[in-house]
């Protein structure tokens, strides 16, 4: 049986990931990858309020764990493709749980905040 992981352990690695899963476009892009590989421009397109220079840190991030993989083609003009790993695949799973309860829970949110008195 593997190494056992605490989160809430102050030196366990398992924060790194968590840290990864929970970076504010990690989200976004792996649900971007859904559906195959995108170029980055497509990317770009797809998820609104992202500047190229935090799709371009996040996606090297996500590379660099596993999550994304990145594939040059040897074509003039350059052309590159992001795809989820397998990896990155099962990260869907608990994304799509999180996305789905956001979505629904979406008028209850907004009608707490509504009920807080403005300081």
């Amino acid at each position: 049986m593997g190494k056992a992981y605490d989160v809430m352990a102050a030196t366990c690695p398992s924060r790194t990931v968590l840290h990864r899963i929970g970076a504010r476009w990690t989200v976004f892009v792996v649900n971007a990858l859904d559906d195959g590989p995108r170029r980055f421009s497509e990317l770009k397109g797809h998820i609104q309020g992202i500047t190229p220079k935090v799709l371009t840190e996040t996606l090297r991030s996500l590379e660099t764990d596993g999550l994304v993989s990145r594939h040059a083609y040897d074509e003039n003009p350059p052309r590159v493709e992001y795809a989820l790993t397998p990896l990155g695949r099962s990260l869907l799973i608990p994304l799509r749980a999180v996305r789905l309860w956001a979505e629904e829970h979406v008028p209850d949110i907004e009608a707490a905040r509504s009920r807080r008195p403005t300081l």
